[in-house]
């Protein structure tokens, strides 16, 4: 265990304890065996369990039910310093605290404060089992309880979890509810099926539920129309892709820089010694770094955006969660062209060696290739577009 996370699980005062350092140091730690890890797949238990041990587990759960009370803003730089590194660990990580918070978003006072204090005492890491495109789950009352019954895909971080909030249909609940199942109860069996060429360590396969007993305190109601606020965590999840795109081309930006300055040649006709006074390498850094600049720019106007939007909580109207949901989507458009562009464009700044499979650079372009097609960028365009020309909000779902 780093110095950095020994602090955490020693301190007795959350205010006393720079949690982003503690990210950072933990992000150094899983930059070691990133490449490593992402040849194998599978579940990064080791990664998981120092998650566990740092506190950030906490991080956004109020103080006056056992977290540390930190911003949104913190949460999504966090993410973005780990997406930098190794974007499966962003991605468990961010999913974890979108699943930590769903009882605050669409369940009663009750169970946010019951789901809140369980989860920092008992330090659970929250899996996603929400997915409402996927309607194969079913809740069936029996008694005074109900049974879950179906198969849910894209479960990311099933495997070592503690909870799931899985979507399911309700008998007379227009959309769907959402159960909060323990991973460990009778009946729930994480089928560790993920064998995708990106994202090779998120365990975003699926999770089948047979007769899963369920307790009416255990399932939320989502219901968008009582209250604006009840609509926020779409733009929280598609805020936190924006941070893992821009985060991965990043990261992808600062392995290329490495490699170029101690690894590439120039090219032969180049008129210089040395790669990195080539003029053709010298531009295509220079166009790159340019393009993250306003992702960067754009993204952190989007991130203050959201946490200024969840600070109004029931307060919350239409305009200002709609204007939020503009600001988030012109992050996640430019972050997700920019880093296509960025995790693919490295190649030609370091050349053909930098090909060789030790170094799997490839990593970045497969994981944001991968995550950019959890939903077609397009519909973000035209939504923009719409708003752009016609000065019309996006209309609040569960997905954008």
């Amino acid at each position: 265990m780093s110095l950095a996370v020994e602090q955490a699980v020693n301190s007795q005062n959350s205010q006393a304890v720079d949690y982003r350092a503690i990210a950072t140091s933990l992000a150094q730690e899983f930059a070691a065996t990133a490449v490593e890890r992402d040849a194998k797949g599978g579940t990064p238990q080791t990664e998981r369990d120092k998650l566990r041990q740092s506190g950030l587990l906490r991080l956004v759960i109020p103080q006056e039910y056992g977290g540390i009370g930190d911003r949104w803003t913190t949460a999504l730089q966090i993410t973005r310093d780990f997406a930098k590194v190794d974007s499966s660990i962003a991605h468990l990580f961010s999913y974890h605290h979108l699943g930590a918070t769903a009882p605050h978003i669409f369940g009663t006072a009750e169970q946010k404060e019951r789901y809140y204090k369980l989860t920092a005492e008992n330090n659970w890491f929250w899996c996603n089992g929400f997915n409402p495109l996927d309607r194969r789950v079913s809740l069936t009352p029996e008694a005074d309880y109900f049974r879950l019954n179906g198969i849910k895909s894209f479960c990311s971080g099933s495997v070592d979890s503690n909870l799931i909030p899985v979507s399911a249909v309700l008998p007379g609940v227009e959309g769907f509810a959402i159960a909060i199942v323990p991973t460990a109860r009778e009946g729930v069996t994480v089928n560790g099926d993920w064998d995708n060429m990106g994202q090779r360590q998120t365990d975003s396969g699926s999770i089948t539920f047979d007769n899963v007993l369920v307790q009416p305190e255990e399932i939320l109601r989502p219901d968008l129309n009582n209250g604006v606020f009840k609509t926020i965590r779409s733009c929280l999840t598609q805020i936190t892709f924006a941070n893992i795109y821009l985060g991965i081309a990043l990261g992808a930006l600062e392995a290329a820089q490495a490699y170029t300055r101690t690894e590439s040649r120039a090219w032969l006709t180049s008129g210089v010694e040395q790669a990195t006074q080539d003029p053709y390498i010298l531009q295509h850094y220079g166009e790159m770094w340019v393009n993250l600049q306003a992702a960067i720019a754009l993204t952190d106007q989007a991130n203050t955006q959201v946490q200024a939007t969840w600070e109004r909580g029931d307060q919350l109207t239409a305009e200002e969660r709609g204007k939020c949901a503009v600001a988030i989507a012109s992050a996640k458009i430019l972050a997700t062209k920019v880093g296509l562009d960025v995790t693919s464009r490295i190649f030609e700044v370091m050349g053909t060696r930098s090909t060789a499979s030790r170094y799997r650079f490839d990593r970045y372009w497969r994981n944001l290739r991968t995550f950019t097609l959890h939903d077609p960028v397009d519909y973000k365009i035209r939504a923009i577009g719409d708003w752009a020309l016609n000065q019309q909000l996006p209309k609040p779902d569960y997905y954008s």
